[in-house]
């Protein structure tokens, strides 16, 4: 009994669910970069999640206001003009900064690099051709690497139950993060 509580669960997708999939993989990559000594960086999240709740605060505030509608026909405009704008901005945020991105990181503890992680990944609609992206989070900067992908079939990593082959996975993926930290090896 003691050595059913020391090893690992393994990690299983529905095979015939790509979201199933690639979250599964986007939770490992996850992993395997903070494992790597990245912290992950939750700024953004912290502002979708603060402009969320202006949303909410509006919708209350329009919903529960002490007047009837009638009297109360000015105010609603304007949480809804507010609604609106807190919404578009919300969704710029998402298209521009966000795009597909599944983590953020901060620079290495110790390390000379200035800029941290953006690490991205796509699986398309009626495909099993995962594809993995790290680049860094300020391209701009003077010690930014080249982004770095690859592309490989989900079929590799997953055995016919739906078991994730972790180790084939993880090798994979650190074999990515040294391809874009050898960029630099280079400079």
């Amino acid at each position: 009994m003691a050595s059913t509580g020391s090893t690992k669960n393994p990690k299983k997708a529905n095979l015939l669910d790509p979201h199933s999939i690639k979250h599964l993989l986007d939770e490992s990559v996850s992993e395997v970069v903070t494992s790597r000594g990245y912290v992950e960086d939750v700024r953004l999240s912290n502002v979708r999640l603060l402009i969320g709740s202006i949303i909410i605060a509006i919708a209350l505030l329009a919903q529960f206001y002490p007047k009837k509608f009638p009297e109360n026909k000015d105010f609603l405009i304007g949480c809804i003009g507010l609604y609106i704008a807190f919404n578009g901005l919300l969704q710029f945020i998402s298209y521009t900064k966000e795009k597909n991105a599944i983590l953020f990181t901060y620079p290495p503890p110790g390390s000379f690099n200035s800029t941290g992680l953006v690490v991205s990944s796509k699986l398309p609609r009626f495909s099993d051709q995962y594809t993995l992206t790290i680049a860094s989070a300020d391209p701009k900067s003077i010690s930014a690497n080249k982004p770095v992908q690859f592309t490989k079939s989900v079929t590799k990593w997953f055995t016919k139950d739906g078991v994730l082959a972790e180790g084939l996975f993880w090798k994979d993926v650190e074999r990515l993060i040294d391809d874009y930290n050898g960029e630099q090896a280079d400079c």
